[in-house]
């Protein structure tokens, strides 16, 4: 089996004022043991050795995408999976996404790591538009995965939103000010892609990923972060679920997804 696991850390794991939350990071990344991690608001990751730093604790090879608004995204890779190639997907992100294809016992494997726009609902559909592309050239076996910022269209999210301040409820609705906007994890799945949520254990019905007892005072409780993969990977997926244990309750304010494929590296 392979794991995949994605995961916003908050601004690169350390808080203004605050404790820095690197350890619990390593350590939730620790044991959990992906093989590949896709990490998103990597802020200062990007200078002075820090991405090399955190990847020597856990045991992977980091891929960077840097970002010229936002923060960078990685995907991590822990051998003995080969990479074939890495590299930013290069249009103008919020944020940003990063790409690496590995060797698997089904041939490559390209994963994925982004993170759209939190606070344009045209911008997150615009991104989703790029990505869609991106994974278009990728092939059959592709994974994207991250904080989409966006709410699932599947689910009414009325009563949800209700109750968050207005600043906050704007990112989520239409222009008219009451139409939850769901396009860009919509135009994902009109793409061909498949949410990998449905092949939980069922435990958890509704996959919700944020906020944590760190905190998330922006969020109600919802599912932001999914793993979207073309049909033939849906089709290897034994597990997906949602990292709640020990350390992840205080580690970020997103907890991180998991998914486990049947693939072995190639």
């Amino acid at each position: 089996m392979l794991r995949v696991m994605t995961w916003n850390i908050r601004t690169g794991g350390r808080d203004r004022g605050g404790p820095d939350r690197l350890d619990l990071i390593a350590g939730v990344v620790s044991a959990q043991r992906p093989d590949l991690l896709a990490l998103q608001e990597l802020r200062g990751f990007d200078r002075g050795g820090l991405l090399a730093d955190v990847a020597g604790r856990v045991g992977m090879t980091p891929h960077l995408a840097r970002s010229c608004l936002g923060q960078p995204v990685a995907v991590l890779v822990r051998p003995p999976l080969r990479v074939l190639s890495a590299g930013p997907v290069r249009r103008p992100f919020h944020h940003a996404a990063a790409r690496a294809v590995v060797a698997t016992s089904a041939g490559p494997l390209t994963v994925v790591s982004t993170h759209l726009d939190p606070y344009s609902g045209g911008r997150r559909r615009m991104e989703a538009d790029w990505l869609a592309a991106a994974v278009r050239r990728a092939g059959p076996l592709t994974l994207l995965v991250g904080d989409l910022n966006t709410l699932d269209p599947t689910v009414d999210h009325t009563e949800r939103l209700a109750g968050l301040p207005d600043l906050y409820r704007r990112r989520h609705l239409r222009r008219d000010g009451r139409t939850v906007d769901t396009r860009a994890v919509s135009r994902l799945l009109e793409a061909g892609l498949v949410d990998l949520w449905p092949h939980t254990d069922g435990a958890e019905p509704d996959g919700l990923t944020v906020p944590t007892r760190h905190g998330g005072a922006e969020f109600a409780a919802m599912r932001l972060d999914y793993l979207l993969a073309t049909p033939a990977v849906a089709a290897l997926t034994r597990r997906v679920r949602v990292v709640r244990d020990g350390a992840a309750d205080r580690a970020s304010d997103h907890y991180p997804v998991a998914a486990d494929l049947e693939l072995t590296p190639g």
